[in-house]
């Protein structure tokens, strides 16, 4: 029986938030994170004041996986559209069953449809880019574009070990 399921976060997740949050910069970041501005982001979406969370894992305790999605604007326009900003998936549960990595974006897309809203959301890695690309394909459908990292690599952990 598949029992994994993705909740809308509450401020009671908010550390637990910031945890898989560090983890998912450490991992896949550009640059090095600003934590106030992550707690920033985070608690508004956490309070659905500019966004939603989608987690893994019950209120309180630790959380599997999350999926942080903004809801703003774009530079042209005055419509609203949703923005994934992080799919994340806790290392050790990535090879368990359950599929969360594909349920975190199927709440993502079922938001987006609730909203009646357009979403951005994207694979910018480069770690495992191609099986992430292959997920979103069949979670959304084909992509409508491509992203270059020009002058930068992701993952803060390889650069801070001086990794390749």
């Amino acid at each position: 029986m598949d029992d994994v399921t993705v909740r809308v976060g509450t401020p009671e997740d908010f550390n637990y938030a910031m945890n898989l949050a560090r983890a998912a910069t450490m991992e896949n970041g550009i640059v090095e994170p600003d934590l106030r501005k992550m707690a920033d982001v985070i608690w508004g979406a956490l309070t659905r004041k500019t966004g939603i969370i989608g987690v893994i894992g019950k209120p309180g305790e630790k959380l599997e996986g999350g999926v942080l999605l903004t809801i703003g604007e774009l530079w042209y326009s005055r419509e609203i559209m949703l923005e994934e900003k992080v799919i994340f998936v806790e290392p050790e549960f990535r090879n368990a069953k359950g599929g969360r990595a594909r349920k975190l974006a199927e709440f993502a897309k079922t938001t987006a449809e609730e909203l009646g809203v357009p979403m951005a959301i994207g694979v910018l890695s480069n770690s495992r880019t191609e099986a992430k690309i292959r997920l979103y394909e069949r979670v959304f459908g084909k992509p409508a574009g491509v992203y270059f990292l020009y002058g930068g690599k992701t993952g803060l952990d390889d650069v801070a070990e001086g990794g390749s």
